[in-house]
């Protein structure tokens, strides 16, 4: 790749072998690099930790993935991270999430759309973009439907993401075209 797709230059050509490495590492896994894959290479051992993270909170996880995929879109929307929500909501929708649901997320709190269970994730997301001040009743209210396990897994998925989003829009990385 010889243009940026980020504020930080293009990789020497050819790719150091650490790069090389991480970009086979993610093909492997059935993926496509990506530009977020090429600017997160600029510091390669932690974006392999990244992508690791990505890769157990999707697949590794006792969380059902709609709810793991519901935890980082409500993440990218709150964080305003375009390029999270380009590759997420296709996610969502493939876990059964409705179209109509996905119009409405950004003012779920006045749909009737959502049921008990996404109310209790999105609130906690929500609280958890508050410096992380979620109320007890909150709180509880996810321990009605997710197991401690389950709720940790749900802090991590939003809490990652959320970061992600964060670091992509400091970084201005370029949304693909295709």
């Amino acid at each position: 790749m010889t243009e940026p797709v980020s504020r930080l230059p293009a990789h020497p050509d050819p790719l150091p072998s650490a790069v090389e490495e991480l970009f086979a590492e993610r093909v492997k896994r059935g993926g496509k690099v990506l530009n977020v894959h090429h600017t997160f290479a600029h510091a390669p051992k932690l974006s392999m930790a990244s992508m690791q993270m990505a890769m157990a909170l999707r697949f590794e996880t006792a969380t059902p993935r709609l709810f793991i995929e519901l935890a980082i879109v409500r993440s990218a929307q709150i964080a305003q991270g375009v390029y999270e929500l380009k590759q997420h909501k296709p996610m969502l929708l493939a876990q059964g999430f409705s179209q109509e649901k996905y119009d409405a997320l950004e003012h779920w709190r006045t749909s009737t759309l959502f049921d008990d269970k996404e109310r209790a994730v999105l609130t906690f997301c929500d609280e958890m973009a508050d410096r992380g001040n979620v109320t007890d009743a909150t709180f509880a209210q996810l321990g009605r439907f997710f197991t401690p396990q389950q709720s940790m897994e749900l802090a991590f998925a939003f809490g990652t993401y959320y970061g992600t989003a964060l670091i992509m829009n400091a970084m201005r990385i370029k949304l693909e075209t295709d």
